[in-house]
């Protein structure tokens, strides 16, 4: 990895981990494009996210420190464990626990074989069909002015199928955010609730995934010089700022605004990467 490189990955990251069209794909794809590589690997990948999580944490920061508040008072007994807030505190960790799992018991394939780029044009393109039926049964919601639900109505239940929804971004091409979001849309929720919920569900398994990369990279010497984790570190900083613009964007975008404009993005760079493939301008192989 350059400079360059390090900086071209850390506004694509910060472009596109909030946005449904995939921050994995355009990273497997700039990467592949550019610069003949993975776009870093996916221990590059997990420590950059730590940047745009990092916009989360600062952009949700009185809502978090709120939840965690009365979530670890609800352990002391100082707070209801039917708190609102207490109770989202469980809600989250609950849907956290299938990407953990999913993400220890397929570690090496999410690493590796599923980073296939045939892969991931074919989850870009499903998944655009995906959102795009989510989407339009918000919108039929809307104009027969049916109530949808906020997060005040997120039963167990569907914590945990945010939680599963969420798992499916393991694949590199579907979304973490397109994945959560459309199936809050699917279970009847707003697109503000789904999507809010989507960044705060998303947290605790961003930062465990980054910490765990940081561990692994530091403890096998590898990539340790100064000047790696200054590339490394450059690239989070650069994707926290650009994260946390496009969060306040699509916050209130999405206010006034359907999914639809990403699910045809989604489909045409589907389409792009295809063309590029069967050309031979990239190949399929996994670099390092």
């Amino acid at each position: 990895m350059n400079w360059l490189e390090a900086i071209v990955l850390g506004v694509v990251q910060g472009l596109t981990e909030f946005l449904p069209i995939s921050s994995s794909a355009h990273q497997l794809l700039v990467g592949r494009i550019f610069f003949g590589n993975d776009g870093g690997g996916a221990a590059f990948t997990a420590i950059n996210q730590l940047g745009t999580e990092a916009a989360v944490l600062v952009y949700f920061w009185k809502d978090i420190v709120h939840i965690v508040k009365q979530w670890f008072g609800s352990l002391t007994g100082k707070v209801e464990k039917n708190d609102p807030d207490a109770r989202m505190g469980w809600l989250v960790i609950t849907g956290t626990i299938p990407i953990a799992l999913l993400g220890i018991l397929f570690k090496d394939a999410i690493e590796g074989t599923l980073r296939n780029l045939w892969i991931t044009a074919t989850m870009l393109l499903v998944f655009a069909l995906v959102i795009m039926v989510a989407d339009i049964q918000s919108d039929k919601r809307l104009e027969n002015k049916q109530t949808e639900k906020d997060l005040e109505h997120l039963s167990w239940a569907d914590g945990l199928k945010f939680g599963l929804f969420q798992a499916l971004a393991l694949i590199p091409g579907v979304s973490r955010s397109g994945g959560t979001i459309a199936g809050g849309l699917f279970m009847g929720y707003s697109r503000p609730a789904a999507t809010r919920y989507a960044f705060l569900l998303a947290i605790p398994a961003v930062l465990a995934s980054g910490a765990l990369q940081v561990v692994e990279v530091a403890s096998a010497g590898k990539d340790a010089d100064s000047g790696s984790w200054g590339m490394i570190g450059i690239a989070t900083v650069i994707a926290f700022g650009v994260g946390y613009a496009v969060i306040s964007w699509l916050m209130k975008y999405i206010s006034t605004h359907n999914f639809r404009p990403f699910v045809i993005y989604r489909i045409g760079l589907a389409l792009v990467i295809y063309v590029l493939l069967a050309t031979g301008v990239v190949d399929t192989a996994v670099h390092a």
